[in-house]
Parts: structure tokens; sequence; C-alpha cells
């Protein structure tokens, strides 16, 4: 079995194949999935789908690209965050790729998550892109790791250096690969794969986007997530089972979900 660890099935490209999309992860063998909130009026999707379907997981938090939304105070994500099926906060973190200028805000916004997380005890989903410094710098600076009395997280959609895992998995972090790791161009990203540990390892689609090799540039869904579990046990020299079984049981350990 394979659990995405981070889509966006409640997107309106993917709620509208919703039948479609489930029997396809069935068909898979994708047991369970995390559906990631990008923003607070985003959420009540988000939630409903984990509600209804006892496989789907959810998270609530705002995305760093997402300038002009409500901006989530830590009472809120504490407060939406208080059900059983919302297992992390987030995504949250920094992208200094997209949007250029003054971005204190968006450091501001990273920071609240991070508080957020250390009150209701749930792991973070961090997103980085061209800030990888200011990232680490400021999970160290209000202690997400475990390291410093957090509850850690996942570094999702990871494209950074071996350096910043490092860094990352020191604080009791997780890093989740996507659709990338299976892209020709990414050999840097595939030596950062074939040096972590496997008990440090999560797999993703972050979906609708990101589609894998052999689906690369066509609509991404979770019952395409095995097909980077294939390509990380060819990297690493491993059996496929040892992939499938190590990311499940790092997703379980992580965030404490129930096994339904």
């Amino acid at each position: 079995m394979y659990i995405d660890s981070h889509c966006h099935i409640n997107f309106p490209e993917l709620a509208a194949r919703m039948p479609e999309i489930l029997a396809n992860m069935a068909e898979n063998k994708v047991s369970h999935a995390l559906c990631v909130s990008v923003d607070l009026p985003d959420f009540p999707s988000v939630l409903a789908l984990a509600e209804q379907y006892p496989h789907i997981y959810a998270s609530v938090g705002v995305h760093p690209d997402y300038e002009d939304t409500p901006e989530p105070t830590v009472a809120q994500l504490v407060e939406l965050a208080d059900h059983p099926k919302v297992i992390a906060i987030g995504e949250t973190g920094l992208d200094y790729y997209r949007l250029e200028g003054d971005l204190e805000w968006q450091r501001e916004r990273f920071r609240t998550h991070i508080r957020a997380s250390r009150e209701t005890r749930k792991p973070l989903i961090i997103h980085t892109r061209a800030a990888s410094a200011d990232t680490i710098r400021i999970m160290q600076e209000e202690g997400a790791g475990t390291d410093k009395g957090g509850v850690a997280g996942v570094m999702h959609c990871f494209t950074e250096s071996l350096e910043v895992a490092l860094a990352a998995i020191e604080m009791g972090f997780y890093i989740s690969f996507s659709g990338i790791v299976t892209f020709k161009s990414a050999k840097d990203l595939q030596a950062v794969a074939q040096a972590l540990p496997l008990d440090r390892i999560l797999i993703e689609t972050d979906s609708p986007y990101l589609a894998p090799v052999p689906y690369r540039g066509k609509m991404n869904e979770p019952g395409y997530v095995p097909h980077v579990a294939e390509f990380l046990a060819t990297l690493k020299g491993v059996p496929l089972r040892e992939i499938a079984d190590r990311t499940t049981d790092n997703f379980f350990n992580l965030f404490k979900a129930a096994r339904t």
C-alpha cells in the first residue's frame, strides 16, 4: 500500500471527478491521502472531504504564495485544527520564487503556523522555494523541531540541497518527494533522495500539479503516487515493497493518524 502525503483533491478540477479519483486510488493501492489546505476560505472543502471519506485526512493552513487572502492567527489555526481528521498545520513556509518586494508578511505568517503547531502538537507541512536559508532560520528561531520542543513535520515537495534536507532532518523533520524526482532534469534532487535514510522519506503527488513520469504534463492525482515510489526504489536499489512499507510507516509515525 502507498500513501499520498500531500494532495489538493478539493481543487475544482479534481473534486469534479471524485468518484474516479477514489477509484484510481483503490486500483493503484493508494490506501490514504492527506488533502492539504492552502487558505482559510478553502479549508471547509478540505475538511468536508476528510469527514466524508475515512481514508482522507486534512490539514489547515495558508500557503505562502497566497498574498491577497485572510491572514490566519494562531488562535484561528488552533481552533480549526481541533478536529480528529485534521492531522497537520499547513501548508506553510516561504516562497521567494514567485513573489518579490517586502516579504516580511510571509515570514510572519510562517511564524504564526509554527506557533500553532507547537500549541496543537500537530506537525507542520512546510513549503520552501528559493528561500531555504530563511526557512531553516525561522524553523530554528521558533522551535519548530523536536530538538526545541516542537513536533516537527515534513518538508513537502522537496527540491532543495542535501544540506537543507539534513538540517531539517536534524530537527526531526521528514523529507517528501513528489513527481519532480522522476524528471530527467532532476539529477541534483535524485542525488539528495539517494543519500537520505528511508526512515525520513515520504512520497506525495502535490496533485493536481507535478505529475510523475510517465504522466508528466498531465493532471496529477493521488493514484499516481506509486510511480514516485517505483522511481525511488530503483534509485536507491531497494525492493519496491520496502519503499511502500517504510513511507507508509513514516506517514503514520509523523502524523499520528488513525489507520482507518
